[in-house]
């Protein structure tokens, strides 16, 4: 059995003690957390409502609002669902292991605390040897959401994790920065046509060229069938605002400019990061851009957000929700 941590604890996710000392963790009901591609999660055993309900009192994280299940298997995903159509197999083919989570029917055995008191389960396989080899070991599904306080800014890096549980009793297994940076594209598979929930790399143009009809991307604003749609979510500590380049910038502010062609040389301020004009590139680096201007004791952050075009719809998205109102 594992000794009892004091306080959060870092170790190396290639060490396979550790990753025992994991598996042990959760057969116990106790919590780890876990780096994947997206970010890293705090996890607990899915199919376990005493394990689940620590997850929502550690993350404040209000119970109705759904968590994704992780998966290392395609067998072990049908295993939660009461309900498998064609496009699950024909999305998992080509996208998973990776930063897509499908929506589908929840089967009874799955506690409805799991699902934030839904009948419809999110399901993903991670793009990370480290979260595989604890789900694989384990040899049962995992619920890991981003592991940070509820509508706070996600981690991407296993110090991120530490300072926001640095008293919890947490093993946080460290795999390296995270390369997507953005959590998962969420698709719903339970309607008529698919629709996209909440925008990640995936886009909806790929999947509708895998799928071979439409998919649509559904407001998500009230709607609470997946995670991380809540008007304001990601969020710094330190107040955030989008902007222009012209009205960025000042005395003790920081300031993250998006996108490499724009002239943003007259820009001054307390602490400053311009980012390159590359979607995927701007994902890998945006929260841990975010979480360097919160703690560089600045009054604001400035973003200077990219254009409004469907390539940038998942950083935009994570944007307007860190700089919305609280």
């Amino acid at each position: 059995m594992t000794d009892p941590l004091p306080g959060a604890v870092v170790r190396s996710g290639k060490d396979q003690t550790s990753i025992a000392d994991a598996v042990i963790r959760l057969r116990a009901r106790r919590l780890v957390a876990i780096p994947t591609e997206t970010v890293y999660g705090i996890a607990a055993r899915t199919l376990e409502p005493e394990a689940i309900e620590q997850i929502y009192r550690v993350k404040g994280r209000p119970g109705d609002n759904p968590l994704i299940a992780h998966v290392s298997s395609v067998e072990m995903a049908r295993s939660l669902v009461s309900e498998w159509p064609e496009e699950a197999d024909r999305l998992a083919l080509v996208l998973w292991p990776g930063p897509l989570t499908m929506v589908l029917p929840r089967a009874d055995s799955v506690p409805k605390i799991s699902t934030g008191g839904r009948d419809s389960i999110a399901i993903r396989i991670p793009a990370h040897s480290v979260a595989l080899e604890v789900i694989h070991r384990l040899g049962e599904p995992i619920s890991a959401p981003s592991a940070n306080r509820s509508g706070s800014l996600s981690p991407t890096e296993a110090r991120h994790v530490l300072s926001e549980f640095v008293d919890h009793d947490l093993l946080v297994l460290d795999g390296g920065p995270c390369r997507v940076g953005l959590e998962s594209t969420v698709v719903d598979l339970r309607g008529r046509l698919p629709e996209v929930l909440r925008p990640g790399v995936v886009t909806p143009e790929r999947l509708s060229g895998i799928l071979g009809v439409e998919v649509v991307s559904r407001d998500s604003e009230g709607q609470a069938d997946s995670p991380g749609t809540a008007t304001s979510h990601y969020a710094p500590a330190t107040e955030t605002r989008l902007c222009s380049a012209e009205e960025a910038g000042g005395e003790h502010v920081a300031v993250i400019s998006i996108g490499g062609d724009r002239d943003s040389s007259h820009v001054t301020g307390r602490f400053r990061v311009a980012l390159p004009s590359d979607p995927e590139i701007v994902g890998a680096l945006l929260y841990s851009s975010l979480h360097a201007a919160d703690l560089s004791g600045s009054r604001r952050i400035d973003v200077v957000p990219p254009p409004s075009t469907p390539s940038w719809a998942a950083v935009r998205d994570r944007l307007e929700r860190a700089a919305a109102p609280r």
